[in-house]
């Protein structure tokens, strides 16, 4: 039992909307094929995996580095200890050979693409799906989900956002993020007053995302304005490695304060628990399992979080796509982000799965699932061609 090949296309994901600081009109991705020489039903099992939005495609570190460096190990060292079936923790460690510590960045991520695809393909080895072999029979198989959107689009404006919005609700969706930052306070503002008054003035239905933005001084100011409306979380209100800002934040702001989707590692999570001055009973994690090494890294970062008395309740991964979602189910975590409308075809969840009451199954098919999300599955099995 071996991995044949890795194969890795550069996926267009762009699309004319902005963040409070990048804009995703040349947005790519990073789709990744693993092939084995496990047969089922007459093919080979074939893994399947990608980067999370917002850090663009990771070709040339994964066929330069990444791949050279599990392909040559042989069958037995690509094995688990019982030699039946994949040992993705094994070859995430033979991916980071000759890799110094700290500095995580891109590799993180080109790190993720393609151990999400040899985790897929472990699960379609075992004949399960990752939640479940991951998280055995305590895993949920049903996940509360928000919608994340309400990005700036001149041409719409409030009125298109509104419309979003109302269509989120109309899947299924009980509450939704927007992004702030992007605008002046008093645009921002009005933009908040307008989908509030959508979702019957109940702050806890919505959420906001300067995306990491803002200097102290306009932060502060931020919260100021926030705090009456005492909404679900203000998202990264600077940047994400300066814990000192992101402390004086959560001293000054009464409400409930989420980060972390920008930290590609266990130890950068750490720090952030360590430094950043949340509140375990308040505040939200937002880790990225498709950007921070994968699987294996999100599970020892859900672990140090119980270790520093933090509940998994309080994390919420970032990403809004299917791997997400089975993590969520496997590590019992507090929702998953979806993408219904924007990033497609990766964000959101499988075709035959509606949203109910702000809840979704987890698909049922072996892997990750993304066979049942029928427009992913087909740029997908492209790689693999």
């Amino acid at each position: 039992m071996q991995i044949l090949e890795i194969r890795e296309k550069s996926v267009a994901m762009g699309a004319p909307m902005r963040n409070a600081v990048i804009d995703f009109s040349k947005m790519t991705v990073s789709a990744v094929a693993v092939v084995t020489d496990v047969m089922r039903g007459g093919r080979p099992v074939i893994g399947y995996g990608f980067n999370s939005n917002g850090r663009y495609s990771q070709g040339e570190i994964i066929r330069a580095r990444l791949a050279p460096r599990v392909l040559e190990l042989t069958p037995q060292q690509q094995q688990n200890a019982a030699g039946d079936n994949l040992d993705p923790a094994r070859l995430r460690a033979a991916m980071l050979r000759n890799e110094k510590p700290g500095g995580h960045g891109e590799r993180a991520v080109a790190v993720a693409a393609v151990e999400i695809a040899i985790w897929d393909a472990a699960a379609k080895i075992e004949g399960l799906p990752l939640w479940r072999l991951l998280g055995g029979a305590a895993a949920e198989n049903r996940v509360f989900v928000y919608a994340a959107g309400g990005y700036y689009d001149e041409e719409k404006g409030i009125p298109g956002l509104i419309e979003e919005v109302r269509g989120y609700l109309a899947e299924g969706y009980d509450w939704v993020k927007i992004k702030i930052g992007g605008a002046p306070l008093a645009e921002d503002i009005k933009r908040i007053e307008a989908v509030l008054e959508l979702l019957g003035g109940e702050g806890g239905r919505l959420a906001v995302d300067a995306n990491g933005r803002f200097d102290l001084e306009t932060a502060l100011e931020y919260a100021a304005a926030l705090a009456p409306y005492n909404l679900r979380w203000f998202e990264e209100p600077g940047d994400p490695l300066d814990y000192a800002l992101n402390a004086e934040i959560a001293r000054a702001y009464p409400n409930a304060i989420a980060t972390g989707e920008n930290l590609f590692s266990l130890q950068d999570a750490t720090n952030l628990i360590r430094h950043g001055g949340l509140r375990r009973d308040l505040d939200y994690l937002q880790f990225d399992p498709a950007l921070a090494y994968g699987v294996t890294e999100t599970i020892a970062i859900t672990r140090m979080m119980e270790e520093h008395g933090w509940s998994p309740r309080r994390f919420i991964p970032h990403g809004g796509n299917l791997l997400a979602l089975a993590l969520t189910g496997a590590l019992k975590l507090g929702a998953s982000e979806s993408y219904p409308g924007v990033f497609q075809p990766f964000g959101g969840f499988a075709d035959d799965t509606p949203i109910e009451d702000g809840y979704v199954r987890l698909p049922d098919a072996p892997g990750i699932g993304f066979e049942k999300k029928a427009a992913l599955y087909e740029v997908l099995k492209g790689v693999a061609a």
